[in-house]
């Protein structure tokens, strides 16, 4: 098992059976405890991996118990230099036969020849292989064996410190044998885990799990770990061997968290609204403006403590690479805990969270629609601090709001979540301008109130399935597609060549929206620096339509420029202003600093090319996948223009395949 911390070095001396210290009646109901568990163990199984040696034994001995037998290690190989174990052979503990004793009454045979074992190897990845598997005994063996076997003595006396849940509303099991607190886990995705000795540290609160949650937790993940070899998962136990907390994330998360690990939103709708899944989700946006999963967890109680070890586990899975902005909601112990873990990142709220809350917090008051009125056009018509600040005062005093508590805590929180105070950072489009956008939560159809564990993690892979597909759907389209053309404007021409189908779009309305703007006039200029004036006329087709100013600053030289409504820094590409003013100046083309790489259609293939890898880490798994599947694309991309092209890929693909299984039998039979 990935990223599970080990209680020592399981290697006991090779008699077959223990002695349990302590109450002989004490010892049996424990083992009869362990004994009830389900056997839940995936079978060993040629080709299955593991970090070390010590988890591999873990693995084994697991199972082992759940079917009714002991473990050793009866054969081991070393490098004669190094001293390095780098092959073993871990057998039933009735294998072979005891060295005749010349004792006066020496101990009767219990070993029988089994001839059931497992043999291990470490491979180039620096990663344990099963490479050899016999399941058969020649002996009886039985589940509901009371023997006290010496592989399992250390599971007993460790669970022998728990105290018995009082009723079965959450479960014991396999994962119970595991201890894990605050984690130091390397950039390979090995684990190296400290004892906390954080005094303030709330031991009490746990995942609450409901019969058969737990197996089917440690299921799933036995399962993506044999699949994908490159899956990550973190347990949470405290010494009582209740689960705290989780966190995973499969392949595709970890590299699409290597493109687009600019801005995350941590959505933790599910704990604000106490679902029966506490879930918590890392969200970014793909080249499509999509919402693309870059890891998930299940939280056991919303503490600071709790929040920063999730928050450590996936920036751990991550390469230890923080983004540069984080977007939460507003909970205060959220808060502490992404400026203790990500102490250099732009941390806001989520606008889109806050005012969904409108109606909750507000739908009550006298005067409800003009209120909502007046919030609204503060929020997202303010151009300028002083803007806002105004109308957020009018609206507090006209409906004498002064004591609303909410709206007091959103007015001391202002500078994280209005957008007039957040023009230098980027978000990609996780910040709406409008009060009609917003991204759907990752998993908004896959989860709701009563969802049980099992239900979710059963839902989890067809909803990454389709999202998945979704995505490879629109770089399709994005690839072939010949997009119609709306204006006769360069601007436009320029970006249907570069752009995926869902960006070009949203630009292409900036591009039509240029016809709305007017009186296009300079109205200063600071040596290279010129500040224009805009005017747009603005309102919904059917009303009035009103004119608002829009300021924009140019500088000649570098071509920079900016507006003030700044929707390049909130969406990524030019505003129809900043537009008009570059053609107001004979510009032809968009400047390249503002046809942001992230955008374009063939981002993930030229990706390479403008960050260039480090390859100080040799071992590093997550990094040989991401070169792989980065120089994979262009094959992939290609392959799918026609059915010739697509038959002549896969029989490549199959060949190299081929290739890789014989070399790899060559490797385990050396």
């Amino acid at each position: 098992m990935e990223e599970v911390c080990l209680n020592g070095e399981p290697l006991f001396d090779e008699s077959n059976e223990a002695d349990i210290e302590g109450n002989s009646s004490v010892a049996e109901h424990i083992l009869e405890s362990l004994n009830s568990q389900p056997n839940n163990s995936p079978l060993p199984t040629v080709g299955l991996e593991f970090d070390s040696f010590e988890e591999v034994y873990n693995f084994y001995n697991i199972f082992a118990k759940e079917q009714g037998f002991g473990i050793r290690v009866s054969n081991s190989w070393f490098k004669s230099k190094k001293k390095e174990r780098y092959r073993a052979k871990l057998s039933c503990s009735s294998a072979g036969f005891k060295k005749k004793s010349e004792a006066n009454n020496p101990r009767p045979e219990t070993r029988t020849g089994c001839p059931a074992m497992i043999v291990i190897r470490l491979v180039e990845s620096k990663r344990w292989r099963i490479v050899e598997v016999e399941l058969q005994h020649n002996h009886q063996v039985s589940p509901q064996s009371k023997r006290f076997y010496k592989s399992h003595k250390k599971m007993i006396l460790e669970a022998s410190k728990s105290q018995p849940p009082p009723e079965p509303v959450t479960e014991v099991h396999t994962i119970k044998l595991y201890r894990t607190t605050v984690m130091n886990v390397d950039y390979n995705g090995y684990s190296n885990f400290e004892e906390s000795h954080d005094t303030n540290f709330d031991k009490l609160k746990y995942l609450e799990l409901r019969e058969g949650d737990s197996s089917s937790i440690y299921n799933y993940f036995c399962r993506m770990k044999l699949t994908d070899p490159n899956f990550f998962y973190l347990f949470d136990i405290d010494d009582g061997g209740h689960l705290k907390n989780v966190f995973w994330a499969d392949s595709r998360s970890r590299i699409a968290y290597n493109y687009f690990n600019d801005t995350v939103t941590i959505d933790t709708t599910c704990l604000a609204n106490k679902y029966e899944t506490p879930l918590i989700s890392f969200v970014g946006v793909n080249h499509h403006g999509h919402s693309v999963l870059l890891g998930c967890g299940f939280l056991g109680h919303e503490s600071v403590d709790y929040f920063v070890w999730i928050f450590r586990a996936w920036l751990k899975c991550m390469i230890g690479r923080p983004p540069h902005v984080v977007i939460t909601d507003q909970c205060k112990p959220l808060q502490i805990a992404v400026a203790q873990v990500f102490p250099h990142a732009h941390h806001c709220y989520s606008l889109q969270y806050i005012m969904r809350r409108v109606p909750e917090k507000l739908g009550g008051l006298q005067g409800y629609e003009a209120i909502k009125r007046l919030l609204y056009n503060a929020v997202y018509e303010s151009l300028k601090i002083v803007e806002f600040e105004s109308s957020w005062a009018e609206m507090i005093k006209c409906h004498r709001l002064g004591n609303n508590k909410w709206l007091q805590t959103l007015y001391r929180d202002r500078q994280l979540w209005v957008p007039v105070y957040l023009k230098d950072a980027s978000f990609v489009g996780l910040v709406p301008t409008k009060e009609t956008e917003g991204l759907t939560a990752f998993f908004d159809e896959y989860v709701h109130k009563h969802t049980s564990f099992k239900e979710f993690l059963d839902k989890y892979n067809l909803a990454l399935h389709r999202k998945h597909l979704k995505e490879a759907m629109v770089d399709l389209e994005s690839r072939n597609a010949s997009f119609e053309l709306k204006t006769r404007c360069n601007f436009e021409v320029q970006l249907a060549k570069v752009y995926t189908k869902e960006i070009f779009e949203k630009f292409q309305s900036e591009v039509e929206g240029m016809y709305s703007c007017f009186n296009t006039r300079q109205i200063n200029a600071n040596g290279s620096i010129i500040t224009y004036i805009v005017e747009e006329r603005v309102g919904a087709e059917g009303n009035e339509k009103g004119i608002k100013s829009f300021e924009v600053l140019y500088e000649t030289t570098e071509l920079d420029i900016r507006c003030i409504c700044s929707l390049f820094n909130y969406k990524g590409y030019l505003c129809r202003h900043a537009l008009n003013v570059l053609n107001y100046n004979g510009i032809e083309e968009i400047p390249s600093r503002y046809i942001l790489h992230r955008w374009k259609k063939d981002f993930k293939q030229t990706f390479n090319q403008f960050h260039v890898s480090d390859n100080s880490d040799t071992y590093n798994p997550v990094h040989f996948y991401t070169d792989l599947f980065n120089n994979a694309l262009p094959v992939l991309e290609v392959g799918a223009q026609s059915q010739e092209l697509y038959m002549f890929a896969l029989k490549e693909l199959q060949e190299l395949l081929d290739k890789f299984e014989i070399d790899d039998n060559n490797n385990v039979n050396n």
